[in-house]
């Protein structure tokens, strides 16, 4: 039977485009352009402009109710952002922040693989994504449990890497692009900027990694397996599949 809190919740489907716009575009021209005294003037371009990210991330916490450590972090992190802003703090500490916060993940990685649930199973091997109970019956069958268990290990250092270049990488960005007084039209400019910049040099970067990471368990799965992607997805996923069948030869027919 379907749970009904399940029923009533609404499934996430990743919309990397609008993700895209709010979080990084918006904000970005809104503390670049929108900045001078002649337009929102320094404080309330970086409250509107932060505040896109913001509710959008918090918009995603309640609505989808994915209140993982990772999201529920993102959200805090646009909020130090605009505290320091506001605050006037040494841009320092700007740099210190988004240095900080994907060391935090990175670590509560490492931590998480001496716990019954590491983070890497929660993101990359999760019944969301792969049938996982097959997974490990047919693990189970052939003796190969031990052996991908190990892997799994490899796969959370990766993924603890994968933070940790991006803890290196904001520290570096926001010294070299954020330099002004925080509390000035420059200072925003130059954290639009940076928000903008830290996508192609920091954000696709590590979006490979995450894609290597995940191609390294698959073939891992396969190998030790014997199955297919399409005979391990999760049965979502499947239904999904399945159902635009028929519209694909259909639309072929026509």
């Amino acid at each position: 039977m379907t749970n009904p809190q399940q029923a009533q919740t609404p499934t996430h489907k990743p919309r990397p485009w609008i993700d895209l716009l709010v979080s990084i575009v918006i904000p970005s021209v809104i503390l670049m352009k929108l900045s001078g005294d002649e337009f929102l003037g320094n404080t309330w371009a970086l409250v509107i402009g932060l505040a896109f990210p913001l509710g959008w991330g918090m918009f995603e916490l309640v609505r989808y109710r994915k209140y993982n450590f990772i999201a529920v972090l993102g959200v805090i992190s646009v909020g130090l952002t605009g505290g320091i802003g506001l605050m006037e703090l040494d841009a320092r500490w700007l740099a210190i922040k988004e240095a900080a916060v994907p060391a935090v993940i990175g670590l509560a990685v490492l931590l998480s693989t001496r716990t019954r649930y590491p983070l890497v199973r929660t993101l990359l091997y999760n019944p969301s994504v792969l049938n996982v109970d097959k997974i490990h019956d047919a693990l189970e069958a052939k003796g190969c449990v031990a052996e991908f268990e190990a892997r799994l290990l490899n796969a959370s250092y990766f993924f603890a890497g994968t933070f940790l270049f991006s803890s290196i990488m904001n520290y570096v960005l926001a010294k070299w692009i954020v330099v002004s007084p925080s509390g000035t039209q420059a200072f925003n400019e130059e954290l639009g900027r940076m928000t903008l910049v830290s996508y192609p040099m920091i954000a696709i970067p590590s979006m490979v990694m995450m894609i290597a990471i995940f191609w390294y368990l698959w073939r891992t799965i396969s190998r030790l397996t014997g199955y297919r992607l399409e005979d391990v997805m999760a049965a979502h996923l499947v239904h999904e599949h399945e159902a635009s069948k028929p519209s694909d030869r259909a639309s072929g027919s026509k």
